[in-house]
Protein backbone atom coordinates (compact mmCIF):
# COMPACT_ATOMS: atom_id res chain seq x y z
CA UNK A 1 0.00 0.00 0.00
CA UNK A 2 1.68 3.66 -1.01
CA UNK A 3 1.64 5.89 2.15
CA UNK A 4 0.21 9.77 1.51
CA UNK A 5 4.17 10.98 1.83
CA UNK A 6 4.57 8.45 -1.07
CA UNK A 7 1.92 9.62 -3.27
CA UNK A 8 3.29 13.24 -2.64
CA UNK A 9 6.11 12.61 -3.16
CA UNK A 10 4.81 11.05 -6.75
CA UNK A 11 3.58 13.93 -7.50
CA UNK A 12 5.90 16.50 -7.05
CA UNK A 13 8.24 13.95 -9.38
CA UNK A 14 5.97 13.72 -12.00
CA UNK A 15 5.38 17.63 -12.28
CA UNK A 16 9.02 18.35 -12.30
CA UNK A 17 10.24 15.89 -14.62
CA UNK A 18 7.12 16.09 -17.14
CA UNK A 19 6.34 19.71 -16.40
CA UNK A 20 2.66 18.67 -15.62
CA UNK A 21 -0.28 20.46 -13.88
CA UNK A 22 -0.87 18.78 -10.01
CA UNK A 23 -4.14 17.92 -11.32
CA UNK A 24 -2.72 15.72 -13.91
CA UNK A 25 -0.37 14.09 -12.09
CA UNK A 26 -2.85 12.99 -9.81
CA UNK A 27 -4.94 11.42 -12.41
CA UNK A 28 -1.89 9.72 -13.53
CA UNK A 29 -0.92 7.77 -10.20
CA UNK A 30 -4.69 7.64 -8.80
CA UNK A 31 -4.04 10.21 -6.55
CA UNK A 32 -6.53 12.82 -4.45
CA UNK A 33 -5.58 16.34 -4.59
CA UNK A 34 -6.84 16.96 -0.86
CA UNK A 35 -4.06 13.75 -0.21
CA UNK A 36 -1.40 16.09 -1.87
CA UNK A 37 -2.00 19.02 -0.41
CA UNK A 38 -2.51 18.07 2.70
CA UNK A 39 -0.43 19.92 4.98
CA UNK A 40 0.12 18.94 8.56
CA UNK A 41 -0.14 20.87 11.34
CA UNK A 42 1.67 20.87 14.48
CA UNK A 43 0.36 20.51 17.96
CA UNK A 44 0.78 22.04 21.31
CA UNK A 45 0.13 18.88 23.62
CA UNK A 46 2.22 19.80 26.56
CA UNK A 47 -0.51 20.81 28.45
CA UNK A 48 -2.80 17.41 27.44
CA UNK A 49 0.29 15.01 28.65
CA UNK A 50 0.68 16.56 31.60
CA UNK A 51 -3.16 16.44 32.78
CA UNK A 52 -3.04 13.08 31.12
CA UNK A 53 0.22 12.10 33.31
CA UNK A 54 -1.76 13.51 36.42
CA UNK A 55 -4.61 11.21 35.77
CA UNK A 56 -2.79 8.26 35.55
CA UNK A 57 -1.43 9.24 38.62
CA UNK A 58 -4.44 9.15 40.35
CA UNK A 59 -5.87 6.01 38.24
CA UNK A 60 -2.49 4.00 38.11
CA UNK A 61 -4.54 1.21 36.58
CA UNK A 62 -6.76 2.86 34.21
CA UNK A 63 -5.68 2.16 30.61
CA UNK A 64 -5.80 4.99 27.34
CA UNK A 65 -9.31 4.07 27.07
CA UNK A 66 -10.84 5.37 30.65
CA UNK A 67 -8.41 8.12 30.72
CA UNK A 68 -10.08 9.42 27.40
CA UNK A 69 -13.57 8.70 28.94
CA UNK A 70 -12.13 10.81 31.60
CA UNK A 71 -10.55 13.56 29.35
CA UNK A 72 -13.78 13.80 27.37
CA UNK A 73 -15.94 14.25 30.73
CA UNK A 74 -13.53 17.69 31.39
CA UNK A 75 -14.75 18.60 28.09
CA UNK A 76 -11.03 17.12 26.17
CA UNK A 77 -12.60 16.79 22.51
CA UNK A 78 -10.20 14.53 21.20
CA UNK A 79 -9.61 11.36 19.41
CA UNK A 80 -9.03 8.60 21.69
CA UNK A 81 -6.31 7.44 19.12
CA UNK A 82 -4.41 10.77 19.66
CA UNK A 83 -4.73 9.76 23.40
CA UNK A 84 -3.31 6.51 22.85
CA UNK A 85 -0.24 7.50 20.93
CA UNK A 86 0.80 10.49 23.77
CA UNK A 87 -0.16 7.53 26.32
CA UNK A 88 2.71 5.25 24.56
CA UNK A 89 5.05 8.28 24.36
CA UNK A 90 4.54 8.77 27.37
CA UNK A 91 5.07 5.15 28.58
CA UNK A 92 2.02 5.27 31.09
CA UNK A 93 0.96 1.49 29.78
CA UNK A 94 -0.10 -0.75 32.34
CA UNK A 95 2.03 -3.74 32.67
CA UNK A 96 -0.44 -6.72 31.69
CA UNK A 97 -0.17 -9.72 34.43
CA UNK A 98 -0.58 -13.12 32.53
CA UNK A 99 -3.24 -15.48 33.31
CA UNK A 100 -3.20 -18.82 32.97
CA UNK A 101 -5.22 -20.08 30.28
CA UNK A 102 -7.96 -22.40 31.45
CA UNK A 103 -9.84 -25.16 29.09
CA UNK A 104 -13.50 -23.75 29.08
CA UNK A 105 -16.65 -26.37 28.62
CA UNK A 106 -20.09 -25.69 28.25
CA UNK A 107 -22.26 -25.28 30.82
CA UNK A 108 -24.74 -22.88 31.93
CA UNK A 109 -24.56 -18.81 30.55
CA UNK A 110 -23.86 -16.44 32.93
CA UNK A 111 -27.53 -14.54 33.92
CA UNK A 112 -27.74 -10.30 33.16
CA UNK A 113 -30.27 -8.49 34.14
CA UNK A 114 -32.64 -6.36 32.33
CA UNK A 115 -33.41 -3.65 34.70
CA UNK A 116 -31.81 -2.63 38.14
CA UNK A 117 -32.72 -4.74 40.91
CA UNK A 118 -34.05 -7.67 38.71
CA UNK A 119 -30.80 -9.98 39.53
CA UNK A 120 -27.99 -9.40 41.66
CA UNK A 121 -24.64 -11.55 42.54
CA UNK A 122 -22.36 -12.60 45.26
CA UNK A 123 -19.07 -13.51 46.15
CA UNK A 124 -16.56 -13.47 48.58
CA UNK A 125 -12.90 -12.56 47.83
CA UNK A 126 -9.68 -12.18 50.75
CA UNK A 127 -6.74 -10.61 51.97
CA UNK A 128 -4.32 -9.75 54.39
CA UNK A 129 -3.99 -6.65 56.82
CA UNK A 130 -0.13 -5.47 57.39
CA UNK A 131 -0.01 -7.73 60.28
CA UNK A 132 -0.82 -10.50 58.44
CA UNK A 133 -4.13 -11.04 59.83
CA UNK A 134 -6.62 -12.47 57.07
CA UNK A 135 -9.49 -11.00 56.09
CA UNK A 136 -12.48 -11.43 53.93
CA UNK A 137 -15.01 -9.27 51.68
CA UNK A 138 -18.42 -9.92 50.19
CA UNK A 139 -19.66 -8.10 47.19
CA UNK A 140 -22.97 -7.49 46.26
CA UNK A 141 -23.51 -6.69 42.55
CA UNK A 142 -26.26 -5.73 40.43
CA UNK A 143 -25.83 -7.09 36.72
CA UNK A 144 -27.64 -5.24 35.18
CA UNK A 145 -25.95 -1.71 35.83
CA UNK A 146 -23.02 -3.29 37.08
CA UNK A 147 -23.37 -1.36 40.62
CA UNK A 148 -21.43 -2.82 43.65
CA UNK A 149 -24.39 -2.49 45.79
CA UNK A 150 -22.56 -3.17 48.72
CA UNK A 151 -19.28 -4.41 50.64
CA UNK A 152 -18.56 -5.84 53.85
CA UNK A 153 -15.30 -6.34 55.31
CA UNK A 154 -14.55 -8.56 57.92
CA UNK A 155 -12.43 -11.42 59.15
CA UNK A 156 -15.17 -13.77 58.96
CA UNK A 157 -18.16 -13.67 57.34
CA UNK A 158 -21.15 -16.20 57.97
CA UNK A 159 -24.31 -16.79 56.82
CA UNK A 160 -25.85 -14.12 59.54
CA UNK A 161 -23.25 -11.45 58.26
CA UNK A 162 -24.52 -12.13 54.29
CA UNK A 163 -28.02 -11.85 55.06
CA UNK A 164 -27.72 -8.77 57.62
CA UNK A 165 -25.95 -7.00 54.12
CA UNK A 166 -28.77 -8.09 52.00
CA UNK A 167 -31.12 -6.54 54.42
CA UNK A 168 -29.41 -3.37 54.57
CA UNK A 169 -29.37 -3.36 50.60
CA UNK A 170 -32.91 -4.14 50.08
CA UNK A 171 -33.65 -1.26 52.07
CA UNK A 172 -32.21 1.19 50.01
CA UNK A 173 -33.41 -1.04 47.00
CA UNK A 174 -35.87 -3.32 45.19
CA UNK A 175 -35.76 -6.67 46.76
CA UNK A 176 -34.51 -8.86 43.56
CA UNK A 177 -35.93 -11.48 42.07
CA UNK A 178 -33.26 -13.97 41.72
CA UNK A 179 -29.23 -14.38 42.98
CA UNK A 180 -26.72 -15.50 41.69
CA UNK A 181 -23.44 -17.31 43.33
CA UNK A 182 -21.35 -20.41 44.46
CA UNK A 183 -21.57 -23.28 46.21
CA UNK A 184 -19.80 -21.89 49.45
CA UNK A 185 -21.10 -23.28 53.27
CA UNK A 186 -22.11 -19.56 53.89
CA UNK A 187 -24.01 -19.49 50.92
CA UNK A 188 -25.93 -23.30 51.20
CA UNK A 189 -26.51 -23.04 54.76
CA UNK A 190 -30.18 -23.55 56.17
CA UNK A 191 -30.39 -20.17 57.29
CA UNK A 192 -29.75 -18.43 54.07
CA UNK A 193 -31.65 -21.23 52.09
CA UNK A 194 -34.84 -19.81 54.61
CA UNK A 195 -33.97 -16.06 54.28
CA UNK A 196 -33.99 -16.30 50.16
CA UNK A 197 -37.73 -18.31 50.77
CA UNK A 198 -39.32 -16.08 53.28
CA UNK A 199 -38.10 -12.85 51.03
CA UNK A 200 -39.09 -14.72 47.75
CA UNK A 201 -35.37 -14.59 46.18
CA UNK A 202 -34.62 -17.70 43.75
CA UNK A 203 -30.89 -18.70 44.10
CA UNK A 204 -28.94 -19.56 41.28
CA UNK A 205 -26.01 -21.64 42.34
CA UNK A 206 -23.13 -22.22 39.75
CA UNK A 207 -21.44 -25.15 38.78
CA UNK A 208 -19.09 -26.16 40.85
CA UNK A 209 -15.70 -25.19 39.24
CA UNK A 210 -17.32 -22.39 36.70
CA UNK A 211 -16.72 -19.64 37.64
CA UNK A 212 -17.91 -18.33 33.79
CA UNK A 213 -21.71 -18.92 34.98
CA UNK A 214 -20.71 -16.09 36.86
CA UNK A 215 -19.07 -13.81 34.43
CA UNK A 216 -20.52 -10.47 35.66
CA UNK A 217 -18.90 -10.40 38.89
CA UNK A 218 -15.82 -12.50 38.13
CA UNK A 219 -15.32 -9.50 36.11
CA UNK A 220 -15.90 -7.36 39.18
CA UNK A 221 -13.40 -9.35 41.59
CA UNK A 222 -10.56 -8.72 38.87
CA UNK A 223 -11.24 -4.81 38.75
CA UNK A 224 -11.73 -4.85 43.20
CA UNK A 225 -8.60 -7.04 43.38
CA UNK A 226 -6.31 -4.50 40.59
CA UNK A 227 -7.31 -1.85 41.75
CA UNK A 228 -8.19 -1.73 45.30
CA UNK A 229 -6.76 -4.16 47.05
CA UNK A 230 -3.38 -4.77 45.09
CA UNK A 231 -3.32 -0.90 45.30
CA UNK A 232 -3.53 -0.54 49.06
CA UNK A 233 -1.24 -1.91 52.45
CA UNK A 234 -4.18 -2.08 55.00
CA UNK A 235 -3.12 -0.72 58.57
CA UNK A 236 -6.35 -2.23 60.37
CA UNK A 237 -9.44 -3.60 59.82
CA UNK A 238 -11.08 0.20 59.77
CA UNK A 239 -8.73 1.42 57.21
CA UNK A 240 -9.76 -1.91 55.29
CA UNK A 241 -13.58 -0.92 55.79
CA UNK A 242 -13.07 2.82 54.85
CA UNK A 243 -10.50 2.07 51.92
CA UNK A 244 -12.66 -0.21 50.43
CA UNK A 245 -15.93 1.79 50.92
CA UNK A 246 -14.24 4.93 49.30
CA UNK A 247 -13.36 2.75 45.93
CA UNK A 248 -16.37 1.10 46.08
CA UNK A 249 -18.21 4.58 45.93
CA UNK A 250 -16.10 6.08 43.71
CA UNK A 251 -16.95 2.74 41.23
CA UNK A 252 -20.27 3.45 41.30
CA UNK A 253 -20.21 7.26 40.60
CA UNK A 254 -16.63 7.82 38.47
CA UNK A 255 -15.31 5.60 37.21
CA UNK A 256 -15.83 4.70 33.27
CA UNK A 257 -17.09 1.45 32.21
CA UNK A 258 -16.44 -0.55 29.09
CA UNK A 259 -19.23 -2.50 29.05
CA UNK A 260 -21.44 0.50 29.94
CA UNK A 261 -20.23 2.44 27.13
CA UNK A 262 -18.01 4.75 29.56
CA UNK A 263 -20.67 5.57 31.42
CA UNK A 264 -20.71 5.20 35.23
CA UNK A 265 -23.08 2.19 36.62
CA UNK A 266 -25.56 5.34 38.54
CA UNK A 267 -25.60 6.85 35.15
CA UNK A 268 -27.04 3.84 33.25
CA UNK A 269 -29.15 3.02 36.63
CA UNK A 270 -30.46 6.48 36.81
CA UNK A 271 -31.31 6.05 32.78
CA UNK A 272 -32.62 3.03 32.76
CA UNK A 273 -34.83 4.31 35.94
CA UNK A 274 -36.37 6.93 34.02
CA UNK A 275 -36.80 5.02 31.01
CA UNK A 276 -38.70 2.26 33.01
CA UNK A 277 -40.81 5.14 34.57
CA UNK A 278 -41.91 6.71 30.91
CA UNK A 279 -42.72 3.60 29.34
CA UNK A 280 -45.24 2.69 32.09
CA UNK A 281 -46.86 6.25 31.78
CA UNK A 282 -46.96 6.17 28.52
CA UNK A 283 -48.98 2.68 29.02
CA UNK A 284 -51.32 3.92 31.19
CA UNK A 285 -52.22 6.83 29.23
CA UNK A 286 -52.92 3.97 26.02
CA UNK A 287 -54.89 2.09 28.42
Amino acid sequence: MVTPTARREAVAYLQKRFTISERCACRVIGASRSTVRYRRREQDDTALVERLRELARQRPRFGYRRLHALLRREGQLVNHKHIYRLYRVAELAVPRRKRKRLATGRGLQAMIGSMPNEHWSLDFMSDTLSSGRRLRTLSVLDTCTREALGIVVDTSLPSQAVTRLLDRVIQTRQRPQRITLDNGPELTSIWFDQWADRNGIQLDYIDPGKPVQNAVMESFNGRFRDECLNSHWFMSLDDARRTIEAWRIDYNRARPHSSLGYRTPEEVHYELIRRFEGSTMTAGFSE
